[in-house]
């Protein structure tokens, strides 16, 4: 058989990543701490950079040995270590108690599911035995609040703290975990049959009242900076970028100017380009920060405004379909952002929930409630599968495994040990 030289050509369509694209996604990941960093670095480095006002920063306290004698500053984690050292626990249960604290996010939210936790532990334990201990040590440790699931859960815990009345903590209940509840005035209609209207605006004073991110109250390892802040109005939200200790900086055009007299010199060529791009750069990354934190701000207002405690159902790809962004940018904008509320600093990413259900919008919280709504009021002890055909009658379009998973997060045991 004789070989033959063909030649053939094809045309293919690839994406290449040039050096500034690549730079440029990676600014829009670093979180406000990290990219005024950046620009300061930058600032520093190239000359074609202005500062548009510096900033003069003084120092009340020159004296070095008064300096020496200050205490040192106490991390959330370090808090809690301290108060757990304390009980005297045994092995196992410091271990755990250890790895939830580790797993806790700057708010004090739990931000690790058990099962990943029992499965990261180097003891053999369960996520029951770990559940044991989040709720029965970690949970009760101060400030009250810390190790909650989810922001529901962080507000019950911080009303049992307050020795509330019985009627009180039944109405927050039902306010926080009643699923057929949207927001609170439609909770405080349904309630004022049962419970006096004084006990009901007590309750949700006492609800409005909590901290979301009782662990920001604590020095933190990595300083928390928010990028955009809500402004409570009368005519609703008002959002806006933080632009106080943001430095402002420009192309000092005098500069590039003399650059540009006499022959090409490329190095200083380089450094013009490179004060362009970061300056279009970061423009855009704050564009889009406000952009994103805005669409959250709105898809979240009754849960901001402190109309309801339930969060809209909102994912990644709904942000990324709106903004007409791709998902990995929304991926990249939500990494160590921040938004300053009137309930405080809370995390973009945190905002988000996700809708676990196809044909209707259900938080995993809404579906979790359900699920254990439907576990207390029915007599007989239902299967998983009976639960996703009872739900599916509702038209939640959910599988018997989607209905495990979220009962094992809830910490119930299956029919036969019910």
């Amino acid at each position: 058989m004789a070989i033959k030289l063909v030649r053939e050509f094809q045309q293919k369509h690839q994406l290449a990543f040039t050096p500034q694209l690549k730079k440029s996604i990676d600014l829009l990941q670093l979180s406000r701490l990290e990219i005024i960093n950046k620009i300061n670095s930058e600032i520093e480095d190239n000359p074609f950079i202005t500062k548009k006002s510096e900033e003069i920063l003084s120092s009340l306290y020159n004296d070095d040995e008064l300096l020496a004698n200050l205490p040192e500053a106490m991390t959330l984690q370090n808090y809690l270590k301290n108060q757990l050292d304390d009980l005297g626990l045994n092995d196992v249960d410091t271990k755990i108690g250890v790895a939830l604290i580790q797993s806790l996010d700057e708010s004090g939210l739990l931000s690790a599911d058990l099962e990943e936790l029992a499965g990261l532990i180097e003891y053999k334990v369960t996520s029951e035995d770990i559940y044991n201990v989040l709720t029965n040590i970690i949970q009760n440790l101060e400030p009250a609040g810390i190790g909650a699931t989810n922001f529901k859960e962080l507000v019950f815990l911080q009303l049992q703290r307050r020795n509330l009345k019985d009627p009180c903590i039944k109405i927050a209940k039902e306010i926080l975990y009643n699923p057929s509840f949207e927001d609170f005035e439609q909770a405080k209609s349904n309630l004022v049959s049962r419970f006096s209207i004084k006990e009901i605006e007590k309750t949700l004073a006492e609800i409005k009242n909590c901290d979301l991110s009782p662990g920001l109250d604590f020095e933190l390892a990595c300083f928390v900076q928010p990028d955009i802040e809500v402004i409570q109005i009368e005519e609703g939200l008002e959002i806006e970028f933080v632009a106080d200790n943001f430095p402002k900086f420009a192309l000092d055009t005098n500069l590039e100017k003399l650059a540009k007299v006499g022959p090409i010199n490329r190095r200083l060529q380089e450094k013009i380009s490179q004060a362009k791009w970061l300056i279009r750069s970061v423009a855009k990354r704050n564009e889009t920060v406000v952009a994103v934190g805005t669409l959250i701000c709105q898809k979240q207002i009754n849960f901001l405004s402190n109309k309801s405690m339930q969060l809209a159902c909102l994912s990644n790809i709904d942000l990324a379909k709106e903004l007409r962004l791709s998902p990995s940018t929304i991926s990249r904008i939500l990494r160590s952002k921040y938004i300053q509320t009137p309930k405080g600093a809370i995390s973009m990413k945190s905002l988000l929930s996700p809708s676990v259900s196809k044909t209707r919008r259900v938080t995993p919280i809404q579906l979790m409630e359900e699920i254990e709504s439907i576990i207390s009021k029915n007599p007989v002890r239902l299967s998983d599968q009976k639960i996703s055909e009872m739900l599916n009658k509702r038209g939640f379009s959910l599988a018997r495994r989607t209905i495990s998973k979220y009962r094992m997060k809830l910490n119930i045991p299956n029919s036969r040990k019910r």
